[in-house]
């Protein structure tokens, strides 16, 4: 029996790529983005390779939306096995400068729309005792860096949030749960992001941030030029990571999808990489 695998966030990137992976290893797809219309690429490949993928319209950002995708798939085939929080948005920008809306827009996409989606899900894999959750989240999830401070919460919430969840449920219910943590990645979502957020001037700080901005930009052109290859994935290589986490009978709570990511959250992680002493822990002391 095929499982069937509920990814968010597919007209682009590793949502798109997973989609298409997934399908060809023998999962039903429900392939969802908030516009339809951004779905030619994906149409494009279900066509020519003759997928199994269903289309659907889910906006992370809106409950509703969330819960008739939810229903539509489970009156359709009365179970999802997997889901894949795949949806968010990059911002780069400092806290000062940025608007209210904007602060609101950046955790409502990365970290409320992972967290409705995932409450959407659970009663059904409780009921059927089974499924897997698995956070695209990023390793500014664990690592705050500079001018990514607002992206930087939003991720590490959706880190506790998942940690704090695998802690009963993974036991109780045998959901799995799994964060997959990106470093750079060589898709529209930075470029989206920079975007999105810059201001008038084209800048995303000005005044006494900007000779900040500056050398941070410098920093970061110069690490692109000299590893490029060490550090941006293609959307596809991360999504080969997320395959191999959901075929794992016992996946771990955290898993780096590159040897620059595992190097760079390393001071953060070297105790306990995979999450899953920490995991192992709390259960022993709470429960």
């Amino acid at each position: 029996m095929k499982k069937n695998v509920l990814i968010t966030g597919t007209s682009t990137g590793v949502g798109l790529e997973s989609s298409i992976l997934f399908a060809r290893n023998g999962y039903r797809v429900y392939a969802t983005m908030r516009n339809l219309d951004k779905a030619d690429e994906l149409r494009k490949k279900i066509k020519e390779e003759n997928l199994t993928i269903e289309l659907l319209p889910l906006d992370v950002t809106n409950i509703q939306s969330i819960q008739s995708a939810v229903q539509t798939i489970i009156e359709k085939d009365g179970r999802i096995d997997v889901l894949i929080n795949n949806a968010g948005a990059g911002f780069a920008k400092t806290t000062e400068q940025s608007s209210e809306e904007e602060i609101r827009s950046v955790t409502e996409v990365n970290y409320h729309g992972v967290v409705f989606c995932t409450q959407a899900l659970l009663p059904f894999m409780r009921k059927q005792r089974s499924g897997q959750i698995i956070s695209i989240t990023s390793v500014g999830g664990l690592v705050g860096q500079p001018f990514n401070e607002l992206y930087c919460g939003a991720k590490f919430a959706v880190e506790g949030f998942m940690e704090g969840l695998a802690t009963y449920v993974s036991n109780a219910f045998n959901i799995k749960i799994t964060n997959v943590e990106p470093g750079g990645i060589a898709t529209e979502f930075m470029k989206s992001a920079v975007e999105k957020t810059t201001g008038d001037d084209g800048q995303l700080a000005s005044g006494e941030y900007l000779p900040i901005f500056e050398r941070y930009l410098a920093g970061n052109q110069k690490r692109a030029n000299e590893s490029k290859e060490q550090v941006y994935q293609t959307g596809l290589e991360v999504a080969e990571v997320i395959l191999k986490v959901a075929q794992n009978e016992d996946p771990p709570l955290r898993v780096r999808t590159s040897k620059w990511a595992e190097d760079f959250c390393q001071l953060k992680t070297q105790a306990d990489p995979d999450g899953t002493r920490l995991v192992s822990q709390i259960k022993d002391s709470f429960l």
